[in-house]
């Protein structure tokens, strides 16, 4: 049988986290799901394929830091990323931050199955 693949999935609102964590799970997923940024502080244990951060996350840091953080560190440069947010300049932002994509918000469900696919 086919490792699932795993993700870690950040976002500052808990239905949205919820609904993502569900759907991502049907589609086959392993995801670790948060409220806080903890689980990038176990990304060696996790080993995710796929971190999927929002912009608007809880604490200190933006979406987009944790992501620069993440690309700039030669053992995390690889796991892939994607930024989300209802942010006009996403595309800007993730650009920026050398998120590998971004899913902007209100997102359609499809749509964020097929980044996440992508990407992953």
């Amino acid at each position: 049988m086919m490792k699932k693949k795993k993700i870690v999935l950040i976002q500052d609102n808990e239905d949205i986290l919820n609904i993502m964590d569900e759907v991502l799970e049907e589609e086959g997923f392993d995801v670790t799901s948060s409220l806080t940024t903890e689980p990038i502080e176990k990304i060696d244990e996790i080993d995710p394929n796929l971190v999927i951060v929002d912009e608007h996350i809880k604490g200190t840091k933006k979406g987009a830091k944790v992501i620069e953080e993440l690309k700039s560190d030669p053992d995390t440069e690889d796991i892939s990323a994607v930024l989300t947010s209802t942010s006009f300049d996403l595309p800007a932002k993730a650009n920026a931050c050398k998120a590998d994509d971004f899913i902007e918000k209100p997102f359609d469900l499809d749509h964020m199955i097929d980044v996440v696919k992508k990407n992953s």
